[in-house]
């Protein structure tokens, strides 16, 4: 079956860093759009970003300049650099995994990151 394990979240000061990991199995990594999501208490959950099979990507506003998305497809792994964390960083952050053709969509279980002094 479909696997996405997270790791990499945790507690870190103001300014700091973290790197996010979701390693995938059960599909086939390389023809999919991978991308982190992020849900703050009390809030929507929103796209942060994605990386696309050809290695385009797109950021939601707030984090450019600060996060960087890559992916490693012989490992089924992408990853979340997240560099001058700032509280308003505080969520949980989920994997995401989709295609078209044929339509599929997976997600992770989910990874906390609060970011306080």
């Amino acid at each position: 079956q479909v696997q996405l394990v997270e790791s990499g979240g945790g507690l870190v000061q103001p300014g700091g860093s973290l790197r996010l990991s979701c390693s995938a199995s059960g599909i086939a990594f390389n023809f999919y759009i991978t991308g982190w999501y992020r849900q703050a208490p009390g809030k929507q959950r929103e796209l942060v970003a994605t990386m696309s099979s050809s290695g385009s990507t797109n950021y939601v506003d707030s984090v450019k300049g600060r996060f960087t998305i890559s992916r490693d497809n012989a490992r089924s792994t992408v990853y979340l650099q997240m560099n001058s964390l700032k509280p308003e960083d505080t969520a949980v952050y989920y994997c995401n995994v989709r295609r078209v053709g044929p339509q599929r969509e997976y997600w992770g279980q989910g990874t906390q990151v609060t970011v306080s002094s």
